[in-house]
């Protein structure tokens, strides 16, 4: 059973696409093998699925939630069906006592959403964190992922070591800092290369799940828990065929990774976007949903020699 998952103050959303995903978000109680409870979990379903063609399933990056994907969907929906989910321990997912996200529980929570609302291969598609954590998921699940899509992607560097020291006081310090809104608005700015989409609309999205309960308390937990680190020795075992996105202007992540990526996953091919920075599917939306689809249409034929290639789209 569904449910609206609590009530959204949609008079502080201003642009369009905030205000429709916002009205499409829905709640499910989601078995799992971490407790014998349900996780009560957030969730977008968009589109409908054409004959033989895979669903999307997009996971978002870290302390981020599916409003992430509120300018993308648009653009996607109309030509596949689209799922966007709320990771274990982020979002407006529940946090559930005695269940401490990490990468090995953020995963285990997603195949349990697979198995309940999909059960068929999909498209994974990650952005930053979310793109590690697809990449996690698929070396797992490899049967349940048809192509995989990077966004920007964590997983191929080694993540700072923090969480050793994220205990109190730090740990409430470090907390509140990530709550503050200029500062959410400074790591804002950052990820954008045009500063004027870093809207008043933008950051209020990036912030409705703060005052989720638990929020501080699972953000401490995942960090603690050690995170994403490098996946770079065992990408060569990705044998879905892999689009690598990568904005040209990312000050977040860098652009060396793109290529370090390409070269390591056998069967995948590097779209540099444009005028974009770690954001490209806020940011450029419609060229990243083009790239996307070219994609997922191409390589559903394609043999290898369509692989281990590099190009760009400009964005406008």
């Amino acid at each position: 059973m569904t449910s609206h998952p609590f009530p959204l103050p949609l008079d502080d959303l201003t642009e369009p696409t905030s205000i429709a995903l916002a009205q499409s978000i829905r709640c499910q109680n989601i078995m799992t093998p971490l407790s014998q409870e349900p996780i009560p979990t957030t969730f977008v379903q968009q589109g409908t699925a054409a004959d033989g063609t895979a669903p999307l399933l997009l996971l978002h990056g870290f302390d981020s939630s599916v409003f992430e994907f509120r300018r993308l969907l648009p653009h996607l929906s109309p030509h596949r069906a689209c799922w966007a989910v709320d990771l274990l321990g982020f979002g407006f997912t529940r946090r559930v006592p005695g269940i401490t996200p990490s990468p090995a529980t953020i995963k285990t929570h997603l195949y349990a959403c697979w198995q309940t609302w999909i059960q068929q291969p999909v498209v994974l598609v990650g952005a930053s964190m979310g793109g590690a954590a697809a990449i996690d998921f698929t070396l797992t699940y490899p049967d349940a992922v048809q192509q995989l899509v990077l966004i920007d992607s964590a997983g191929i560097g080694v993540g700072p070591a923090i969480g050793r020291f994220l205990v109190p006081p730090l740990s409430n310090w470090a907390t509140a800092f990530l709550r503050n809104l200029k500062v959410r608005q400074s790591i804002s700015l950052r990820a954008y290369h045009n500063p004027s989409l870093a809207s008043a609309d933008a950051l209020r999205c990036a912030a409705l799940h703060l005052e989720q309960p638990g929020w501080a308390e699972a953000l401490i937990a995942f960090t603690r828990s050690g995170g994403y680190g490098s996946f770079r020795q065992q990408l060569a075992r990705l044998q879905q065929p892999t689009l690598i996105l990568w904005g040209r202007q990312d000050r977040i992540l860098g652009t060396a990774a793109a290529e370090q990526f390409r070269q390591a996953i056998p069967r995948s091919q590097l779209v540099w976007l444009e005028h974009c920075g770690h954001v490209p599917h806020l940011e450029c939306p419609q060229q990243t949903a083009e790239a996307i689809l070219q994609f997922t249409a191409a390589s559903s034929t394609a043999g290898d020699a369509s692989y281990s290639a590099t190009h760009s789209v400009e964005s406008v």
